[in-house]
């Protein structure tokens, strides 16, 4: 029996591909990822109060805040890759579910061992479900104009998430304890789960030789022993330690080998041949830098406003909206920026507008200065969206269609350990800059000097156990000590900014528009036809080729060009243009 008429016997399965439900399906994944936005943000806020109940070491906080994005990071490319192989939809719900669960844990710890635990399943469900929500988004967008569309409105969404977990974590921080901010993430698990399984199509892509389960874990073991290097230089400790060392060395040396396994392999885990691509690796490179620069100040900006300024946790949260309503603004307007000027204006002048903003936060002081933060913030989130968009939007264009979640999993994998090590090396300028002022206040001995250098909310509490001139003086060393410290690090975040400027410009020029014909791979599942009997075979007449949709920017069918189609004169451009010159 010929596949058509199999097909025609049982009911047609959904598959990837652009037809009349996709945006229906971006809404679903851009549901998915606010699950992730959310859990990404709203614990800054809580970091002074986890601080005061579970009273972690300087490691312990850096890991608390760290181990979610560092574990994402590392298992990223492994889900990715598995998405592309046994069903991204599959990936996805299995990361709701362990997400749902490592909330709940994390939620009703009493130890800093425990959170920290359960920050680590968080970062494995949120390694399943992010490559899988991009390459979804790939699959069903082929058209790169609708993409482009699409993927502004997922980082838009990104950003709403952003702004509403300071938020939220600052009203329930007001009315609740700090572990109430982690089971918001429940009933999104238990909405997303069975909406998920009805609404989205499953996609896979090529399955070609073994699975390379090995390189994932090495590549895995790599990142981790890199970073833990780098967190404890950022926690103050002896360079030259073996602790230290020995991590940073062997890390190195796994990801060097990880790099040579895949050159070898016939089907290697990760295609290194998409990074000879000069707009693929700018692109990836461009998202670590701009993570490495901010993510870190992001942390340190909400400690800045909560125990410099004395905010409330709410507070903080409703002072930093500016910036991710900044963040979103930019987003729904990425689509319209990229064709009007082109990937390498758009991602430079984002990195320079955000130096900008960086630099101009530099005058932040010991007192409030509204007008200076509000004005700094909506640039800083302008520009950084401005940025992150461009880059990711051609990093996916420039990915196969088949190899989505691979592709994707290598973006994450960037902004991830941008993040992750952003934080840990903004850590070290910070207590770099903070800790040598404290051991000489006059009065306070060593042992306090060094509980006070562990952070600001330390300090605080060493003073206030003192008392007296002695509890003052040190009070406003630490503060000041604290301050002086942000100003460095801002410095430190605006010449990495200026550097992504610089590494933009070997982005391309203009923007390529037009839909990609799918891979049978991708586009169906193993075992099943993507033929459906009538409207596309009596439309395309005998002898035709088979198509799963016949609508412009569908399977195998291309989009018009602009010479196939009337243009009025001097009618500006809009979506629907295959091509818009920068």
């Amino acid at each position: 029996m010929s596949g058509t008429t199999t097909a025609a016997l049982r009911p047609r399965r959904r598959t990837a591909g652009p037809g009349a439900n996709r945006w229906v399906v971006l809404v679903v994944l851009c549901a998915s990822l606010l699950l992730v936005a959310l859990d990404a943000t709203v614990l800054h806020v809580a970091v002074p109060a986890v601080s005061e109940d579970l009273r972690p070491s300087a490691i312990q906080l850096l890991w608390i805040v760290d181990v979610y994005p560092l574990v994402c990071a590392a298992l990223l490319i492994l889900f990715g890759t598995l998405g592309d192989r046994v069903g991204r939809r599959r990936v996805l719900l299995l990361g709701y579910a362990l997400f749902g669960v490592a909330s709940a844990v994390a939620a009703c710890a009493h130890t800093a061992e425990v959170l920290i635990l359960a920050r680590a399943l968080l970062g494995v469900g949120g390694a399943m479900i992010m490559p899988a929500t991009l390459s979804i988004l790939r699959q069903v967008f082929p058209d790169r104009r609708e993409r482009a569309l699409a993927i502004g409105v997922w980082s838009a969404v990104a950003a709403v998430g952003a702004a509403v977990g300071p938020l939220l974590g600052g009203f329930l921080l007001e009315h609740f304890w700090w572990g109430s901010v982690f089971l918001i993430n429940i009933p999104l698990m238990l909405v997303s789960l069975p909406v998920g399984r009805l609404l989205l199509p499953e996609s896979r892509g090529t399955a070609d030789g073994p699975w390379d389960v090995a390189g994932a874990l090495m590549a895995a073991a790599g990142l981790f022993g890199v970073v833990l290097g780098v967190k404890r230089l950022g926690g103050g400790e002896d360079p030259t330690s073996p602790l230290t060392l020995l991590p940073l060395l062997a890390g190195a040396a796994l990801l060097v080998l990880f790099v040579r396994r895949q050159r070898r392999l016939p089907h290697p885990l990760v295609d290194l041949g998409m990074f000879r691509r000069p707009a693929f690796s700018t692109s990836v490179g461009c998202i670590v830098l701009a993570m490495l620069a901010l993510v870190g100040l992001e942390l340190i900006a909400a400690q800045y406003l909560q125990l410099v300024l004395g905010l409330s946790p709410l507070a903080t949260g409703l002072r930093l909206l500016p910036l991710t309503v900044a963040a979103m603004a930019a987003g729904l307007l990425g689509a319209r920026v990229l064709r009007r000027f082109g990937p390498r204006r758009m991602v430079c002048a984002g990195f320079c507008l955000t130096a900008a903003a960086v630099l101009t936060l530099t005058a932040m002081g010991a007192t409030d200065n509204s007008p200076l933060l509000l004005s700094g913030f909506v640039l800083l989130g302008f520009g950084l969206e401005t940025t992150l968009f461009g880059a990711y939007e051609s990093m996916l264009s420039e990915a196969p269609a088949d190899r989505a979640g691979g592709a994707a999993a290598i973006g994450e994998t960037s902004y991830q350990l941008g993040a992750g090590i952003g934080i840990a090396l903004l850590g070290s300028v910070m207590n770099a800059a903070y800790t040598p002022r404290l051991h000489a206040v006059p009065g306070v001995s060593a042992p306090d000097a060094t509980a006070a250098g562990h952070s600001l909310g330390e300090a605080y509490d060493v003073a206030g156990r003192l008392g007296g001139p002695t509890g003052t003086l040190l009070r406003r060393v630490a503060r000041d000590s604290f301050v002086h410290g942000l100003h460095l690090t801002l410095l430190v975040s605006a010449g990495l900014l200026l550097l992504g400027a610089v590494m933009a410009l070997r982005l391309p020029r203009i923007m390529q528009c037009g839909a990609e014909p799918e891979t049978g791979a991708a586009a169906g599942t193993a075992g099943e036809s993507r033929t459906v009997p009538g409207a596309a075979e009596a439309d395309a007449g005998p002898g035709a080729p088979e198509l799963a949709a016949a609508e412009p920017g569908a399977a195998g069918v291309p989009s018009p060009r602009a010479s196939d189609r009337p243009r009025a004169a001097g009618k500006p451009q809009v979506p629907g243009k295959p091509r818009v010159s920068a």
